[in-house]
């Protein structure tokens, strides 16, 4: 039955320092595509030598999609450094500090199950899982690996337990212990991830774990008709309000004094989730007015990533409209001039179904790129056929994931269209 529900208040990620790139390269991790434009890191499909003697001997095999850095001066290509990336979590759930992540579907966190010395050098960031002090629960014959474009990783064991969202209590959880990190899972922030993707792309073996909202939905967590969650993030210029509220996630009902604040309704689409994602159509978006089709687009919503993807051809529309922006293919990503005050900033739209939901301003910025300059927060998607919206367009909206109905629903946030602040120094 439903238990006491409310809301999941999310803290800020203190130790999240906003880099362009490092976002940039992140997202070609978790959707590997392939840049468009010119830049330091890239896709290949690069030969490795396998056996007894390494390099010199053995089997050759093709590593698909691996993510390499041009060397310095050289044409040789280096494996990208563990510092280079960083997991893109900017918001975390408290108590196990989760990224709550609608763009995947694995549970897992650091636990007991991973080596001691990578355990005593996480102890002073992170959480630990210990399931052994928990009494509820259970090991599964079952393995998981998530695994990225340049070969970082993390995997291990499976077991199930009791979780509780905030008062929400859902039983016999497939949880994935982690019991290797690769070192940029090591050197990243929070204690793991909340999938909240449709289950189809869960990386659970030999068989899929459900994820919590479809167990929610099975054990009746949640009443029929409201087999959904919501999401509300705040700006990160918030950092030190966390404890008023901000940013919060809701599930089994819709924060309705926030939809009154609007003063709108709200406005739902069907979704595709036949890739597992909260895909929809989104065929056209504004520039100050001007409508840019992208006829057949569909967009993804997706809170586990910072920024927002699109064409080439609508990037190039949106920092057209700005003074002094340009493509840096040092940062591998579109800038511009940190002194640019909001209005000279354009007011960007893009299309959920239907009906157009700007982008606030202030996000139209999103990380000191260098010599005065900001990296913007919406950048090219390369190769991939559809567009990611991330945080720069989701802390413009209250979010509804409608999983029972298969529709997202989305209210424009008031504030938006008020928003004077400029883009960060």
């Amino acid at each position: 039955m439903a238990g006491n529900l409310q809301q999941i208040k999310l803290v800020h990620n203190k130790k999240y320092k906003p880099s362009g790139i490092k976002s940039y390269v992140w997202l070609m991790h978790k959707y590997k595509f392939s840049p468009t434009q010119e830049g330091p890191y890239f896709i290949s499909n690069k030969i490795q030598h396998q056996g007894k003697f390494g390099a010199l001997g053995g089997k050759a095999r093709v590593r698909q999609g691996v993510i390499q850095k041009k060397g310095d001066g050289t044409t040789q290509p280096g494996e990208i450094d563990a510092e280079d990336v960083q997991n893109d979590a900017l918001y975390l759930c408290p108590t196990l500090k989760l990224d709550f992540d609608t763009g995947s579907a694995d549970l897992w966190v650091w636990s007991t199950k991973l080596p001691e010395d990578v355990q005593s050098k996480g102890k002073s960031a992170h959480v630990i899982f210990d399931p052994s002090k928990s009494s509820s629960f259970k090991q599964m014959d079952s393995t998981w690996k998530i695994q990225y474009g340049d070969q970082s990783s993390a995997s291990g064991s499976v077991g199930t337990d009791n979780i509780d969202l905030g008062g929400l209590v859902v039983e016999s959880q497939g949880i994935e212990l982690a019991d290797t990190l690769s070192a940029q899972f090591q050197e990243g922030t929070g204690d793991g991830l909340l999938g909240l993707a449709f289950g189809s792309i869960n990386t659970v073996q030999p068989d899929p774990v459900a994820t919590p909202v479809e167990n929610m939905i099975k054990q009746d967590d949640i009443k029929k008709g409201s087999e959904l969650f919501t999401a509300y993030l705040g700006s990160w210029r918030d950092a030190d309000e966390e404890d008023k509220g901000q940013s919060f996630y809701t599930f089994g009902y819709i924060d309705q004094d926030t939809v009154s604040a609007s003063g709108e309704e709200i406005y739902y689409t069907p979704v595709d989730n036949s890739q597992g994602f909260w895909q929809f159509e989104s065929a056209f978006m504004t520039v100050n007015g001007r409508s840019v089709a992208t006829t057949g687009n569909t967009a993804i919503a997706d809170t586990g990533t910072t920024l927002a993807l699109v064409s080439d051809d609508v990037c190039k529309a949106i920092y057209d409209a700005i003074p002094g922006a340009e493509y840096d293919s040092r940062n591998q990503g579109w800038v511009f001039p940190s002194n640019t005050t909001a209005d000279k900033l354009p007011t960007v739209t893009f299309a959920v179904g239907e009906k157009q939901f700007a982008v606030q301003k202030e996000d139209l910025g999103f990380a000191d790129a260098g010599n005065n300059m900001v990296y913007g927060g919406i950048q090219s998607r390369g190769d991939l056929n559809f567009d990611i919206l991330g945080d720069t367009f989701l802390k413009g909206i209250y979010a509804i994931f409608d999983q029972g109905n298969k529709k997202f629903g989305a209210v424009q946030r008031k504030e938006t269209n008020e928003n004077t602040s400029q883009p960060p120094q």
